[in-house]
């Protein structure tokens, strides 16, 4: 399985931008979550995936994927970049839910080309944290 990454692993600083484009600073976004910490939400969750993809963090991508969906081998492609996070819609996936769901578009280049990845993915807790279940792309 084979997804875009930046150029290589980056390591953001807690005061820089986070790129899930929450327009917070990466460190009381998604970065606590790329460091282990529990995400309170589906959408949290989904954010933080984001952010993995747009530098290169393969173990935060596996660490939050569902055991019975992750896959054994999980590529990141260094010629694509994810530039944007545009969330469409939530449902559920907060306190008190087991399952949620979070439509979203995430813009890439690179390759020689541009394109949007549509996807409503599915999250569910296990052991009381949000993992990512699968996706459906639309």
């Amino acid at each position: 399985m084979s997804f875009g990454s930046g150029a290589g692993r980056r390591v953001l600083a807690d005061r820089e931008a986070c790129p899930c484009g929450s327009g917070g600073a990466y460190g009381g976004c998604c970065g606590p979550v790329i460091r282990g910490g529990a995400a309170p939400t589906a959408e949290a969750l989904m954010r933080s995936r984001y952010t993995a993809f747009a530098v290169g963090d393969e173990r935060h991508l596996l660490a939050t994927w569902h055991p019975r969906t992750r896959p054994d081998v999980l590529e990141l492609d260094p010629r694509l970049t994810w530039t944007r996070l545009e969330i469409l819609a939530v449902d559920e996936g907060v306190d008190g839910d087991e399952t949620g769901v979070v439509e979203f578009r995430a813009e890439w280049r690179g390759g020689g080309g541009r394109g949007i990845l549509h996807e409503r993915s599915s999250f569910t807790r296990l052991r009381g944290r949000w993992c990512y279940l699968d996706g459906e792309v639309e």
